[in-house]
């Protein structure tokens, strides 16, 4: 129970060379997952003797790049940097920050492993891809356009004997 007992204190730095490791860690949990779910898909089918339809081999064609590139995008992210002495000078994006943009990858790869391991069951969970680009638009609205369209506007400091004048203009226009 004291490993999940809440610290107490400021959390500390971390060192490029503690991020770099876990960076690691985390790259390879994600390529045992996408190996593992694409493995098990293949294996069923095979072995179920299911005919590979079109619908199926083009969710399959398409997770595939899904993979590829959040894990290729994730990897660059982290790919740490080594010196001449081989000491790690860049230890690259922390892949296990919170909030970070390595957290909407694999987030994208949690998805993808989740779809393609449902379609065994029936093929048209492969569907469950499409909150991908759902949960996309929702973070577009909530994070741009939506604090751009109501923002307030900026009130002008206008002097008060310029205020009174425009009031009265105002109200000989409305006579």
């Amino acid at each position: 129970m004291e490993q999940f007992a809440k610290k107490k204190g400021k959390e500390g730095t971390r060192g490029a060379t503690l991020i770099a490791k876990e960076n690691i860690e985390t790259l390879t949990f994600y390529r045992n997952m996408i190996f593992g779910a694409n493995g098990i898909y293949f294996m069923v089918m095979m072995l179920l003797g299911r005919n590979f339809h079109t619908f199926e081999i083009c969710m399959f064609g398409m997770s595939s790049l899904v993979y590829i590139a959040s894990f290729q995008f994730m990897r660059s992210m982290g790919n740490p940097k080594t010196g001449e002495n081989g000491q790690i000078s860049d230890s690259g994006v922390d892949l296990n920050m919170q909030g970070g943009l390595a957290e909407h990858a694999k987030d994208l790869i949690i998805l993808t492993t989740g779809a393609q391991s449902l379609s065994l069951v029936w093929s048209w969970f492969w569907l469950l891809l499409l909150l991908a680009p759902l949960r996309c638009a929702v973070m577009l609205w909530t994070g741009v356009i939506a604090p751009w369209i109501f923002q307030p506007a900026e009130e002008e400091d206008i002097p008060d004997k310029k205020k009174m004048k425009m009031e009265r203009k105002m109200k000989r226009s409305m006579r």
